[in-house]
């Protein structure tokens, strides 16, 4: 009897399994307040130089001031980096003038006057992260990122080696502590050092959530639990959205998406740990109780006197007690057989490809031609529709080809925007808000898909690997956006290129529609 069958002795899908996953969704729903508040939290408004001696000019009105002190561009609009070190009287008389001295402009000598209608305070304003300052504004997500990159390599190997439970608890506790710590930031580097320690710890959470429900429901559902999984991560996204409206301070922006995380792990004493871990790590006894309080809430009270399980248990059991000491895994297990190291290097491209592009997409919310607050929003419904059809296609045409279309259709359509003029803006819109939900839908099919690829006994291991590999693209997406100071489309021409060869790869991949999940190695092979 594999385990799969044991699931439909306790009923197969039922109120225990709906009850821990609408639990194991909570965290979800907080991950992508995190995972995307450098929009918030380093928005930087527009700005310019301030102008020393202000109060002189009383008879100018604060336009005419900034006329003479401030050089403007092409378009009409004033710069955000640059001022005139004398005032440029002349261009009261008529500002299509030319300044009399192109020497005469120089760097912002005293500081940044910012626009605060729309923030009262970002880390940008904080401690003016803007011009030659600009690349410290992005490094945050970098930061947040390289943290949820070293995290991922953490608790992929301890949730393998102590249990999903115990490590989703402590990832959330320290995600608490570390989030509060980065609201009392009063400096640049300790924001650093505490935003990256939060992305160490969210970084478990990220990691377990998804597989510790996959693994309480049995096959038929197991698309269902994932799809629905990332839909809750969808409304944590519309509700980044309605925060960040509301709390428009850094400072107390961090405390308001910290703070669920404590309802989390308070409900989290509920869930039990994984059963297939347990089995598979040799706790059949702890496994059969869990097991029990299963079929129980499900209806199932005949589960216990069943033979078949009987003599399931007992042969588990005998097993767990002749299995050799030292019999353990490690992320070098992954690349020891061919198939296997087939599968995680091609996993990891993908993973790579999806991160980048979506993160590329998700932090650029001024380039759909809504406002920061209602693109969020819109970002965070569009998700939901693109799920529901991801949840059909991958159990019609199967999990390989969706992942893979899915991807390389995101970089097409972020390719597209590319082409398509600046004044096209509703087309813009559109085909911005489609390349979005392409990138969702391939982020949703790759949790699934990677869940699903590897064995029980490495199923963590492999995860923290792709998860490893997926933070570097989180990290490296913020830090594109320089590039279009060498050319204006670099970012996007390179955010379609690594999608679309990325998603080629997943086509390299087995498929996994309807197949038993792999307890062994041995399976894999």
């Amino acid at each position: 009897m594999k385990f799969e069958d044991l699931l439909l002795e306790t009923g197969g899908f039922g109120r225990f399994q709906i009850l821990i996953l609408f639990i194991l969704c909570l965290p979800r729903i907080n991950l992508p307040m995190h995972f995307l508040l450098h929009n918030f939290l380093a928005a930087t408004p527009s700005h310019h130089c301030a102008i020393p001696h202000q109060e002189a000019f009383v008879n100018l009105t604060v336009e005419e001031v900034l006329l003479i002190s401030i050089p403007r561009d092409p378009d009409g609009t004033f710069r955000s980096c640059e001022m005139f070190s004398q005032p440029q009287f002349h261009l009261l008389l008529n500002s299509s003038l030319q300044p009399e001295n192109n020497s005469i402009v120089q760097n912002c000598q005293h500081g940044w006057v910012y626009d605060h209608s729309q923030f009262t305070s970002t880390i940008a304003t904080q401690w003016d992260l803007v011009c030659e300052q600009r690349g410290l504004n992005q490094a945050t997500a970098t930061f947040f990122f390289t943290g949820v990159t070293m995290g991922a390599v953490v608790f992929g190997y301890l949730s393998d080696r102590f249990g999903r439970k115990a490590m989703l608890l402590l990832s959330l506790v320290c995600s608490v502590i570390f989030g509060m710590l980065s609201a009392a930031s009063v400096s640049y580097s300790m924001l650093a050092i505490t935003r990256t320690l939060t992305g160490v710890a969210l970084s478990g959470a990220s990691l377990i959530v998804l597989p510790l429900g996959m693994e309480w429901v049995d096959i038929q559902h197991r698309t269902l639990s994932g799809i629905l999984s990332s839909i809750f991560w969808s409304i944590g996204n519309m509700l980044l959205a309605t925060v960040a409206y509301l709390v428009r301070e850094w400072h107390w922006l961090l405390v308001a998406v910290t703070g669920p995380c404590l309802l989390s792990a308070a409900c989290l004493w509920w869930v039990p740990e994984s059963a297939r871990w347990l089995i598979a790590n040799g706790k059949v006894k702890q496994a059969h109780r869990h097991l029990l309080r299963c079929a129980r809430m499900n209806g199932r009270k005949d589960f216990a006197v069943s033979l078949e399980v009987r003599n399931w248990r007992s042969r588990h059991v005998r097993m767990a007690t002749e299995k050799k000491p030292g019999e353990s895994y490690s992320y070098i297990s992954l690349f020891r057989t061919p198939v296997l190291r087939k599968i995680s290097l091609c996993s990891g491209a993908v993973w790579f490809g999806v991160t980048f592009s979506y993160y590329g997409m998700s932090m650029n919310l001024t380039g759909i031609g809504l406002n920061m607050y209602l693109s969020q929003f819109v970002f965070g419904i569009i998700e939901i529709p693109a799920k529901v059809i991801m949840y059909v296609l991958v159990n019609r045409i199967g999990r390989r080809q969706s992942q893979a279309w899915a991807l390389i259709l995101t970089g097409l359509c972020i390719g597209a925007n590319v082409i398509i003029p600046k004044p096209f803006t509703s087309l813009r819109s559109v085909v911005a808000i489609m390349g979005k939900g392409l990138s969702e839908a391939a982020f949703t099919t790759v949790f699934l898909y990677t869940s699903e690829l590897y064995p029980t006994v490495l199923r963590q291991n492999g995860m923290g690997y792709t998860s490893f590999v997926a933070r570097l693209g989180g990290a490296l997406a913020p830090l594109v956006f320089l590039l279009d100071e060498v050319w204006r489309s670099l970012p996007e021409v390179t955010y379609c290129g690594v999608a679309v060869c990325c998603g080629s790869v997943a086509f390299l991949l087995p498929e996994t529609l309807n197949v038993h999940l792999p307890e062994g190695i041995e399976d894999i092979e």
